[in-house]
């Protein structure tokens, strides 16, 4: 019946007892470790951490393109900034060329008021009252940039003089202004009106002649003729 019962049950599972004391209790001695058996209670073998070979060669390519990136950046940032510049530098010369254009062209319509203003001093008509609107009239176009030209000994220039009277004359050592009949007015570098002025040139000097004693012919003495007049013979 025994026989029975363990066939229908089956073998029973086997104990085993490690004994895991690291003293011997027989000896009390230690004992020497030993390996771990695979399966039950062994450690993980750790996995040996190689470098990845393709990693450590891309590092450099990656470093060498951001390098690229970035002075290409830097490039159109210091393009951009030169644009910058330059559009500013064009629009503040755009900006004072009109402001200077707006105020020459005030200034050409007041020019007509003063040439009344220089003929009436001359005259001596510019007194009291008239003369100080005068006078501060003409500090504010002077103070604005209008200047004058145009006076007597000054060197002829056609770029800002136009001559309508012509002389000569062994005085001057080349063409020279000595009559203003119209002023001239610039603003700044632009000239708004020429002066109208009279021109006169070197003319040399006649040669004068001499006689055979050395003396001009006009101071040559006659003894015969103290007088200097001609006597008709008979």
């Amino acid at each position: 019946m025994s026989s029975s019962k363990s066939d229908d049950h089956g073998e029973e599972p086997r104990v085993v007892v490690r004994d895991r004391r690291r003293i011997d209790p027989e000896t009390g001695e230690v004992r020497a470790e030993t390996a771990p058996e695979a399966g039950f209670g062994a450690p993980e073998p750790e996995l040996a951490v190689t470098p990845d070979d393709e990693v450590l060669e891309a590092v450099p390519s990656q470093e060498a393109e951001l390098k690229a990136q970035l002075d290409e950046r830097t490039a159109d940032l210091q393009r951009l900034q030169a644009e910058y510049a330059n559009y500013r530098k064009r629009i503040d010369r755009d900006r004072e060329a009109v402001v200077n254009g707006a105020k020459a062209s005030v200034a050409t319509e007041l020019l007509s008021v003063l040439d009344d203003i220089e003929r009436a001093s001359q005259h001596g008509d510019l007194t009291g009252a008239f003369k100080a609107v005068a006078d501060k009239l003409v500090a504010t176009l002077e103070r604005v940039g209008l200047e004058s030209f145009g006076h007597d000994g000054e060197a002829f220039d056609p770029s800002v003089h136009e001559a309508v009277q012509h002389d000569t004359s062994p005085d001057v050592a080349g063409p020279t202004v000595t009559a203003v009949l119209r002023r001239g007015y610039r603003f700044g570098d632009r000239v708004v009106r020429a002066a109208l002025v009279a021109v006169t040139d070197h003319e040399p000097a006649a040669p004068v002649s001499v006689s055979e004693e050395g003396m001009p012919s006009s101071e040559w003495y006659d003894p015969n003729n103290p007088d200097g007049t001609s006597a008709d013979k008979d």
